[in-house]
């Protein structure tokens, strides 16, 4: 299987605080990592440095074979859109919009067809058909995390990174969007990364990397 996340000798810091400095890591393609660690060790920032979000002081990060590192912002956000799920710990939505049109402006904005029917399709397989026409702020915690993991897949990004996807929410609900992130990363063949302290993670993931 090719590389989805090859990253070497990778630090950042932040003004007035100690340096990161992060594993090297070989991720593949269609594979589930989780990475773990106690609060303040860096998982989010690890997540934005491979969202491209942030750069690093030093070190390489490719998705894909693509050194991001190296991009200016333009060419960052043409991977990102195209090939990076986002799953953040806080839903991040356009509140004015419905539910299915925070769908339809993510394929906008990567020149994607949106077409309708497949967009509710994914909505009824993540059990929020009849929520298409609501506003984000209508949906229930549970509801606003499908949603999440929804616009995350929606592009079919070959990367899906989710953080603390699960610390907010009881043990069906955790086990459910566990599940969701899994089934959702295999139906694309997608390499799917989950940063969190959550240990009731743990089993689900054969491929565990500690922070």
């Amino acid at each position: 299987m090719a590389n989805a996340i090859f990253m070497q000798g990778v630090t950042y810091s932040y003004p007035s605080s100690p340096i990161l400095s992060f594993p090297d890591m070989d991720c593949r393609q269609g594979e589930h990592y989780l990475m773990s660690g106690v609060s303040g060790c860096g998982k989010t920032t690890l997540l934005y440095l491979l969202a491209g979000l942030i750069k690093p002081d030093t070190g390489k990060i490719l998705i894909q074979g693509e050194d991001i590192t190296s991009m200016g912002n333009k060419d960052i956000d043409r991977i990102r859109g195209r090939k990076i799920g986002l799953v953040f710990q806080k839903p991040q939505f356009i509140q004015s919009l419905s539910v299915l049109e925070n769908l339809q402006i993510a394929r906008y904005l990567n020149d994607i067809p949106a077409e309708k029917d497949e967009l509710l399709a994914l909505l009824e397989r993540l059990n929020i058909g009849d929520k298409q026409k609501s506003r984000p702020w209508e949906l229930s915690q549970g509801e606003q995390q499908r949603l999440s993991i929804a616009r995350a897949i929606i592009n079919r990004p070959a990367l899906i990174l989710a953080d603390e996807p699960t610390s907010s929410l009881d043990d069906e609900n955790c086990r459910e969007a566990v599940s969701l992130l899994k089934s959702q990363a295999e139906s694309t063949g997608a390499c799917l990364l989950v940063v969190t302290h959550d240990h009731r993670l743990h089993p689900f993931f054969s491929h565990i990397i500690k922070l």
